[in-house]
């Protein structure tokens, strides 16, 4: 018997990760500089984990609020006070056990069989992948490449839409790209919604990861009470969270109990001394956030200044997030080259063919690490360029 025949067909259509799949080639070589995952090299900060030892040696090990303590709901209050200069109730905040475990509740409550999203590409492949296993159709709308940097045409959004549409994803700052909206094209996207009835599922876990000046613009800035949009969002990134694997929602109050059912039927709630870690993160890290995004500011400049020397590579300097997506003079396959680049200059980077439609000749490197490997990281893959 086929065992895996047997199994939904949505299942058996899961994509292996295109990233995984590089990093599984490279793990543990000798002197491996990996630049493939979206993570930075600095582990949680002292404070944030001291915190939730302290609740953990304490004995808060017990079942608790499935939508968030009230403290961690609270501070999320208090952090978007704080960064978005807009009052918002702890009851419009829900807590889940990852970034990605806030993008499946969106999609598991806005889009099922049949239903189609459309998302901005390259993209990060987890979203896409995700409305798959779930039924939906992911429609790839993908980002122009223009002298100015990564552009989004609102109109071609538009003519993706169809009778089945169900809602917009919305990555910006971006993962891959690096492309940020401006508010102009937030408000285009907006109205477009508005007039379509079309719920956006709005990713702004780089919102802090700006370059040009201050967080980035987002949804919240042009937004009316009424308008349909779910925030996704993660602990990851700002607060070198990664493996805590702890994100949230941002819904309308009247949508808390929904969320919360959705909750009680995937993971039942985060941990509640894992809870008081992110509490201390919200209150206590705008200065270790600030200091992250400065290094990554001066990071970005460091590899762009090496990989732009070398003549081969060609890029938009990215005004967002801690990613370079990089295609090299006469290259095609990117997921052989990013194998051949782990074998012949020990540099791990995540091929743009994982990232879906408009990806395919790129490369990605994340930034976010000591300086000193990233110039020599950049310099080998300058070198490798070279023998190409």
């Amino acid at each position: 018997m086929d065992m895996v025949e047997n199994l939904r067909a949505e299942a058996r259509a899961a994509p292996e990760s295109g990233i995984v799949a590089v990093m599984n080639h490279g793990r543990g070589r000798d002197g491996m500089i990996p630049l493939w995952a979206g993570e930075g090299d600095q582990p949680t900060p002292a404070f944030i984990s001291e915190a939730a030892s302290r609740a953990l040696v304490g004995g808060e090990t017990f079942y608790t609020w499935q939508k968030g303590i009230p403290e961690v709901r609270q501070a999320l209050s208090r952090y978007y006070g704080r960064h978005f200069g807009k009052s918002f109730t702890p009851e419009e905040f829900i807590l889940t056990g990852s970034g990605m475990h806030a993008i499946q509740l969106a999609l598991d409550a806005v889009a099922g069989a049949g239903d189609e999203v459309i998302y901005l590409s390259p993209a990060w492949p987890n979203f896409a992948a995700a409305a798959g296993i779930g039924g939906a159709v992911p429609v790839p709308v993908v980002l122009d490449l223009t002298d100015n940097g990564w552009v989004c045409d609102v109109d071609k959004i538009a003519a993706a839409i169809t009778p089945r549409t169900r809602a917009l994803f919305v990555n910006t700052p971006s993962n891959p790209t690096g492309w940020t909206a401006d508010r102009e094209t937030l408000q285009a996207i907006l109205d477009l919604a508005r007039a379509r009835n079309l719920w956006i599922v709005a990713d702004e876990i780089y919102s802090q990861f700006h370059y040009d000046g201050g967080r980035a613009a987002s949804f919240i800035d042009i937004m009316a009470d009424e308008d349909r949009i779910l925030f996704v969002n993660s602990f990851s990134k700002n607060w070198s969270m990664t493996g805590w694997r702890v994100g949230w929602i941002k819904t309308h109050p009247s949508l808390q109990q929904v969320f919360e059912n959705l909750i009680q039927y995937s993971t039942s709630g985060v941990a509640q001394f894992m809870q008081r870690g992110a509490v201390a993160a919200l209150d206590e890290g705008d200065a270790f956030v600030a200091g992250q995004v400065a290094h990554a500011r001066q990071a970005r400049d460091l590899v762009c200044g090496i990989l732009g020397r070398s003549g081969r590579a060609r890029f938009a300097v990215p005004p967002g997030a801690f990613y370079l997506l990089f295609s090299i003079d006469g290259l095609v396959d990117s997921r052989a080259a990013a194998f051949d680049i782990v074998d012949h200059a020990n540099v791990g980077l995540a091929p743009g063919t994982a990232f879906g439609p408009g990806g395919e000749q790129f490369l990605r490197l994340c930034f976010l690490r000591r300086l000193d490997q990233l110039e020599e990281a950049a310099t080998r893959v300058a070198d490798w360029m070279q023998r190409l």
